[in-house]
């Protein structure tokens, strides 16, 4: 029943009402205003449909009277968005009558909508708590006979068409649309409510009061859906042919597999993927790689064997069976610390700060269950020093496989990553070959020469992707371009070597532990060949300890004349040359016992390479011994500066890189600076020229660090003081005199111990730095610390020698000169 002071009064609608007297039913100025989200009835239709927004339920319980009358209008966005009114002024909408109502659960209301004819929004009068509306009947405007009847035909053709080819769309949807050609309104609006179109369509009809324009939109639609659907068809068939013929395939295969199972014989590519599988499924491999190979596997069996994919698919297969995805060697718990550092001791000798370093790196692991999140071991050193068998001693003593890649030399990217599945040759990267030779995922693998990895090329960076198997947090997931696969790197014990550790770049340096090896002692290099070199050497020669001996002061002689360097190859070839001869001797006949004395190791092995030591040399003007580093280790570096009459030009001879020549001039001013502290006349800087020279021309040399040394030697040149030959020096020098830190100080001292010198001058600011210096050397040495250049200039410059007055330097020849000038200018007068 209708409340009787209800302000919207429903429209009566007796039974049998035609359509006509639906439409031309007089409106009430104001009706409520509902908003539908998802759909819209059309006049003369009817829907049902769920209400469950505030402002829909506030109306519908406001007006509980049956046959209410609302304005339907369609509202975009998404379910939880307010809706304003005030938009839908003006728009186009649908007057409906509200039949039944049935509550539902969840405060849900389900309701029928009946649609009695379109009308205008023309103002909102009510927001709150339902928006209510003025609105006025709808004027449509009627359609060109003369183009109306093509375009109803054309509509039913792609309605008859899109009902065949769409499951979705009934096919009674064609008849109906026949059966309502004579109304061209209404025929638009019941193909807009069955042709499924996007509400959004459905809105486009409803506010299109041009009935041609109307239909033209819904035939456009109908139009597209109809390409579209034909296109999809077209797919359909495709695919069910193919899944036909897939399907036969594999009929006649299983007939062919039961014909050869009958006479006993087998398909062998059949057999061979069989085999694949079985093999896939007993290595129990990760969840992933196994439907990778699985997945290839099958695609392998579709394929001839004489074909090239096949033999690719083939060795990627065996690839991935062969890789050790589960097995281990070792365990970083049961790592014995004692064993480890028992094997250090027998395969090494010295060199206790890297194995004191390697101890606690393999504690800490230890400790912390095998968690690979620790830093990465680089040793750094001259050739020559051990470190390749220090890795091999670590993986010994910890019961691991060691393998060894060497990557010097490698400029593309695919060495490291590998290379992608593209053609027959295709390999996986240095990392995988070794995993698979090592047949464990827990090696040691040592990476040698990473400081001679090129940096980058038209192949890639090699470096770059070096950054990823080097670092514990991204290594885990490595994929190899080969593989395609995940392989988790984690578990193996990275160790790498380099020889100058400023050849690395930066990123990769950053997640290395650096160890560095400066190199050995004379006496160290004696003790090493009396432990390992002889006996090791004797058993390489055929020889024995009765057939040659050699004094430890012959071996003393022999590392300090023949193989004054870092390491030990030299020595070694030396010793080896004398034990060939011997075995040479022995194979003719000789069966004397060989006692090597310094004379004749001379001898044996020819004019030592190396003058005797620099400290037995007597002083010199202008010839200062300098220390310098290089990537095989420390050296001497002589400088020499010669004076000679000319306009006061310098000149610096000797491959020589920007740096240092800007320390020669830096050098150069200081001396011109403390010319009257050295007695140096200023008529020498004008009348004199000076020649620097830096022997062993053929070799580059950069750095500030021999700045000292310059400095001493242009201003011994210039005063005529001779220079101590007895010590070394090293600092870099400002323009006002002060010494500055350097770096390599341990292989510099080494150098000099090796030369035979017993004193170094070095930085004041490098007096922490001793400290690395092996303890017997630091007791044979002397250190002098310098802070200034003048304590330098103090302590290895000579007094002036005693020389004869006609060389004597000329102190009181700028007055003479002087004084020549003034009676030169008075004749001139």
């Amino acid at each position: 029943m209708s409340r009787p002071n209800s302000p919207f009064p429903a429209i009566p609608m007796p039974r049998g009402q035609r359509k006509e007297e639906i439409l031309r039913a007089e409106l009430p100025p104001t009706l409520p205003l509902m908003a539908l989200r998802s759909t819209i009835v059309f006049p003369l239709g009817t829907i049902a449909v769920q209400m469950g927004a505030p402002e829909n339920l506030a109306l519908l319980r406001a007006h509980e009277e049956s046959g209410l009358v609302v304005a339907l209008v369609v509202a975009s966005g998404e379910g939880d968005d307010a809706i304003d009114p005030n938009r839908f002024v003006g728009k186009v909408g649908v007057a409906a009558r509200v039949h039944e109502r049935i509550n539902l659960p969840g405060d849900t209301i389900q309701i029928t909508l009946q649609g009695l004819r379109r009308l205008t929004i023309d103002a909102i009068d009510q927001v709150q708590p339902y928006a209510i509306a003025q609105v006025q009947g709808a004027k449509e405007t009627p359609a060109d006979p003369a183009e109306i009847d093509a375009l109803v035909a054309r509509t039913v053709t792609a309605a008859e068409t899109l009902a065949e080819l769409v499951d979705r769309i009934p096919n009674e949807v064609p008849q109906i649309l026949k059966m309502n050609v004579s109304d061209p309104g209404r025929f638009a609006d019941l193909a807009a409510t069955n042709m499924n179109l996007r509400i959004a369509d459905k809105e486009e009809v409803l506010q299109r009061l041009d009935i041609g324009q109307r239909i033209r939109f819904i035939l456009s639609r109908l139009e597209r859906e109809v390409a579209r659907a034909r296109v999809m068809e077209d797919v359909k068939k495709q695919t069910e042919i193919k899944i036909e013929q897939h399907q036969r395939e594999f009929y006649l295969r299983q007939q062919l597999r039961a014909i050869q199972a009958e006479l006993g014989e087998a398909d062998p590519n059949e057999k061979e993927s069989v085999d694949l599988l079985r093999r896939i499924e007993d290595a129990r491999l990760p969840a992933k790689v196994a439907t990778e190979a699985r997945r290839e596997t099958e695609r392998l069996r579709m394929l001839s064997p004489a074909s090239s994919e096949y033999q690719v698919l083939r060795t990627y297969l065996d690839w991935v069976l062969a890789l050790p995805w589960h097995a281990r060697r070792g365990n970083d718990q049961d790592i014995a610390l004692a064993k480890v550092e028992e094997a250090l001791g027998e395969r090494h000798y010295g060199l206790d700060e890297a194995k004191e370093r390697i101890i606690e790196y393999l504690a800490v692991r230890k400790l912390r269950g095998g968690d690979p999140t620790g830093p990465i071991l680089c040793f750094v050193g001259p050739p020559g020093t051990g470190k390749t068998s220090l890795g091999e001693a670590i993986a010994t003593s910890i019961g691991r496989e060691f393998y060894r890649i060497s990557v010097g030399g490698v400029r593309d990217e695919a060495e490291i990553r590998g290379h992608r599945r593209t053609y027959v040759g295709a390999m996986p990267g240095l990392l995988i070959q070794a995993l698979r030779r090592v047949e464990v995922r827990d090696p040691v693998i040592m990476i040698d020469e990473i400081d001679k990895m090129s940096s980058g090329g038209p192949s890639g960076d090699p470096t770059a992707a070096m950054l990823e198997v080097l670092d514990p947090s991204q290594n885990t997931t490595f994929v190899d371009h080969y593989l395609n696969l995940p392989f988790d790197l984690s578990s193996v014990l990275f160790i790498c070597t380099a020889n100058n550790l400023f050849d690395i770049p930066g990123p990769l340096r950053d997640r290395m532990e650096v160890i560095r090896i400066a190199g050995y002692t004379i006496e160290e290099k004696v003790e090493i060949a009396q432990r390992y070199l002889i006996p090791r050497l004797l058993d390489d020669h055929g020889l024995s300890a009765e057939d040659i001996h050699i004094a430890e002061s012959v071996l003393g002689f022999i590392t300090s004349r023949y193989s004054r360097e870092a390491g030990l190859r030299t020595f070694e070839r030396s010793i080896a040359s004398l034990f060939r001869k011997r075995a040479r001797a022995k194979a003719d006949g000789d069966d004397s016992s060989w006692e090597i004395s310094v004379a004749r190791a001379e001898d044996l092995l020819g004019t030592p390479r190396f003058a005797v030591e620099e400290a037995e040399k007597e002083p010199e003007i202008g010839a200062v011994t300098g220390l310098a580093w290089t990537n095989t280790g420390g050296d001497l570096l002589t400088i020499e500066a010669l004076r000679m009459p000319g306009t006061g030009k310098l000149t610096v001879t000797g491959q020589l890189g920007d740096v240092m020549r800007e320390s020669v001039d830096a050098a150069y001013s200081f001396v011109r600076s403390r010319a009257s502290t050295l007695g140096i006349a200023d008529l020498e800087f004008r009348e004199a020229d000076m020649h620097l020279h830096f022997p062993a021309g053929s070799i580059p040399k950069d750095g500030p660090s021999a700045g000292i040394a310059v400095t001493l030697a242009l201003a011994s040149a210039l005063s005529r003081r001779p220079v101590r030959r007895d010590l070394a020096l090293t600092g870099e020098v400002t323009l006002r005199g002060k010494v500055l830190e350097i770096g390599g100080v341990k292989e510099k001292v080494l150098a000099a111990y090796r030369a035979g010198l017993r004193e170094v001058i070095l930085p004041k600011a490098n007096e922490k730095d001793v400290r690395d210096v092996p303890q017997e050397v630091r007791d044979k040495m002397a250190f002098t610390f310098a802070s200034s250049m003048d304590e330098v200039l103090h302590l290895a410059l000579l007094p002036h020698p005693a020389v004869h007055p006609a060389d004597a330097p000329p102190p009181n020849e700028e007055p003479a000169r002087a004084s020549l000038e003034r009676a030169a200018t008075a004749d001139l007068r």
